[in-house]
C-alpha cells in the first residue's frame, strides 16, 4: 500500500520520470493520493483510467485546491467521502474505500500557517477527526475489520520526524499542541504509525522536503505523510519506508510515496 502527496496530479502526471511511469511500476495494490488539484475532465485516460486499475477521484469543491484518490487493482465494495462534518464535506480532505476485511482512508489535512485563517482551518479539522477516529475504530474492529488512513497529516510528530526542528517550533506543522494532537491519535484513539514501529530509533525517514535551495540533497526533510492503522493491521505490516527520488531531477513531487506491505489474511 502507498501514499503520496503528488502537488499537483495534472503535474506530476506530465513529468517523466512522473507519476505514470511510477503508478505502472509499483506492485502496491493500493495507492493513496493527497493534493490532487484536478477534476475529472482535465486528467488524460492514462491517469483517469489507468488499465488495471479502479480509480475513485475526490476533487473539492473549490476548484484548484485540496483534492484525494485512491488507485486500487480491486474494485472498492463500498466508497464514502467525507467523515461528517459539514464544512468539509466537499473540501477533497477524506475519502474512505473498503476492500474486503481492510478500510482505506486518503487524507489531506490542512497545511496551517501561524497567525492565519488556514491555521483556524486546520484547527477545526482537527478537533473533528480525532472523535471521528475513535469512532471509526470502534466500528470497525467490532466488526472484525482493519482501518488504516493514508496520507499527509501535515504535523512532524517528534523531533525525529524533523531535520530542522530547533528551526520550526513556532511553525505550523511542528507546533506543540499539533504534536500533542497527534499524540492524542497514537494514545488516546490507538492507533499506530506503522512506519515509526517499524523504523523506532532512525531520524525520519523523511517524506517532504521544500523545492528551496538544497533541501532534498541535504535531506533536510519532514516526514508529515503517515500510514495511521488500527492495531491488528498495523502488526500485519512485513516492511516499509519511503520511496526517497534518486535525485532532485528525478522528483515528480515535493513529497515522496510512503510505502508498506502488510501480511493481508495471516
Amino acid at each position: 500500500m502507498s501514499s503520496v502527496n503528488v502537488n499537483g496530479l495534472r503535474a506530476a502526471a506530465k513529468k517523466e520520470p512522473g507519476f505514470v511511469s511510477w503508478l505502472s511500476s509499483t506492485e502496491a495494490d493500493v495507492v493513496c493520493l493527497q493534493e490532487t488539484r484536478a477534476e475529472p475532465d482535465q486528467l488524460s485516460a492514462e491517469v483517469l483510467a489507468p488499465q488495471g486499475w479502479h480509480v475513485v477521484l475526490c476533487p473539492a469543491q473549490a476548484k484548484g485546491r485540496a483534492g484525494v484518490a485512491i488507485y486500487a487493482r480491486a474494485e472498492p465494495d463500498e466508497v464514502r467521502i467525507g467523515f461528517g462534518e459539514q464544512e468539509f464535506a466537499d473540501a477533497g480532505r477524506y475519502v474512505e474505500a473498503d476492500f474486503g476485511e481492510v478500510t482505506v482512508a486518503s487524507l489531506y489535512l490542512p497545511s496551517g500557517e501561524v497567525g492565519t485563517p488556514r491555521q483556524e482551518e486546520k484547527e477545526r479539522f482537527m478537533e473533528a477527526f480525532l472523535p471521528y477516529l475513535v469512532k471509526r475504530r470502534a466500528q470497525v474492529e467490532e466488526r472484525g475489520r482493519s482501518l488504516v488512513v493514508c496520507g499527509d497529516w501535515n504535523i512532524a510528530h517528534t523531533e525525529a520526524d524533523l531535520k530542522n526542528w530547533r528551526g520550526n517550533k513556532k511553525n505550523s506543522g511542528f507546533l506543540p499542541e499539533e504534536r500533542a494532537w497527534l499524540s492524542r491519535v497514537f494514545d488516546e484513539a490507538g492507533y499506530v504509525d506503522v512506519v515509526r514501529s517499524l523504523f523506532p530509533d532512525q531520524e525520519g525517514p523523511y517524506s517532504w522536503w521544500s523545492y528551496r535551495g538544497k533541501a532534498f540533497d541535504n535531506d533536510t526533510g519532514w516526514r508529515i505523510d503517515y500510514q495511521v492503522a488500527t492495531p491488528g493491521l498495523a502488526g500485519r505490516a512485513l516492511s516499509g519506508g519511503v520511496e526517497r527520488y534518486p535525485s532532485r531531477e528525478g522528483r515528480w513531487s515535493d513529497h515522496a510515496p510512503v510505502t508498506v506491505a502488510y501480511g493481508i489474511g495471516k
